[in-house]
């Protein structure tokens, strides 16, 4: 039991629920000015999250599936299928896995009279697939396909909380003087700010995750070269490679800064902005790392460097949710 937990990944499982709930946390504090109305308490909130998280997990198993001759050079003593777990029962999780969860996205979107649940779970689904089978392997499509995924996450919490809110309350709470510094009606339409702010976070995962893949495969290169796989690093060289990574990198931190000048105006307070201060900071620093790094060990830092920013801009809602809280 032990070995096939550590085949789905816990660590980075639990990264996908608290980043859903840190997010929820925001919003309920924002909208939902009566806890009788939050949404992040709720059963069907939690079928999202438990949903999202064994998605994950079974997309976890099957690239571990597909990788055994990559891992045989790349992290021998990581390998889990054939050493701990048979491979027919790695695939029949996987399968159960999908299958538990497409069974909750039919729960959701019936639940919510929403397309989105069950189109969002299957795409996931297969393109967890097709990128363990072969999209992993493909110059640029691999890179893109897990950063997307990745920024799918804070992306359906958006999508969630668009449908959930009750506005009517909402706004007659506002009408009558409770309004947040942190909600900007200033700058959208109540109903559309959840899904906004979900694809704003969504994109700073996706621009630090496809930054993140492309380290990855110059930690990953000796076992790629024997699977025939054209990564970025392989064709275009580590150079290259790093300069791509770099510019994510650089977008990620001029993108948070953007949002932070823009929101400025609504927050009045840089306290609100707290967390992405280190977040920043370990951006420039792994920057640093990257263009320093020579060997496996150093582009594993500089790939757990990357993971501790996304950590850091997990925690800015919650941040968000806590001020709130207090106020």
């Amino acid at each position: 039991m032990i070995h096939f937990l550590r085949l789905t990944r816990p660590f980075n499982l639990l990264v996908v629920a608290l980043t859903m709930y840190s997010l929820a946390w925001y919003f309920d504090s924002v909208f939902l000015l009566d806890a009788r109305y939050g949404a992040m308490a709720t059963f069907d909130f939690f079928v999202l999250v438990f949903s999202t998280v064994i998605i994950a997990a079974a997309g976890n198993i099957i690239n571990d599936y597909f990788d055994i001759k990559a891992d045989r050079v790349n992290r021998p003593e990581r390998i889990i299928i054939v050493r701990h777990v048979k491979p027919r029962v790695a695939i029949l999780a996987h399968w159960m896995l999908n299958l538990i969860a497409f069974s909750m996205a039919l729960y959701l979107s019936y639940r919510n009279n929403s397309f989105w649940y069950l189109f969002i779970h299957l795409f996931s689904i297969n393109l967890l697939w097709f990128y363990s089978m072969q999209f992993k392997r493909t110059l640029y499509i691999g890179n893109i396909a897990i950063a997307l995924l990745t920024g799918l996450v804070p992306i359906l919490v958006g999508i969630y909380y668009n449908q959930q809110l009750n506005f009517d309350y909402v706004l007659s709470s506002l009408a009558h003087g409770e309004k947040t510094t942190i909600f900007p009606f200033e700058v959208v339409h109540p109903e559309r700010y959840a899904l906004l702010l979900g694809f704003v976070f969504g994109a700073f995962a996706f621009l630090l995750n496809w930054a993140r893949e492309i380290v990855k495969d110059m930690e990953d290169t000796a076992g790629d070269k024997k699977l025939g796989a054209r990564t970025i690093p392989l064709v275009f060289g580590y150079q290259r490679a790093k300069s791509w990574a770099a510019v994510l990198l650089f977008l990620s931190v001029a993108g948070t800064l953007t949002f932070v000048v823009i929101n400025k105006g609504i927050l009045n307070d840089w306290f609100s902005f707290l967390p992405l201060l280190p977040a920043a900071i370990s951006s420039i620093i792994t920057i640093i790392m990257l263009f320093q790094a020579n060997d496996t060990i150093s582009y594993r830092k500089t790939h757990k460097s990357i993971k501790v920013i996304m950590i850091f801009g997990m925690l800015l809602p919650l941040w968000w949710g806590i001020l709130l809280s207090l106020a």
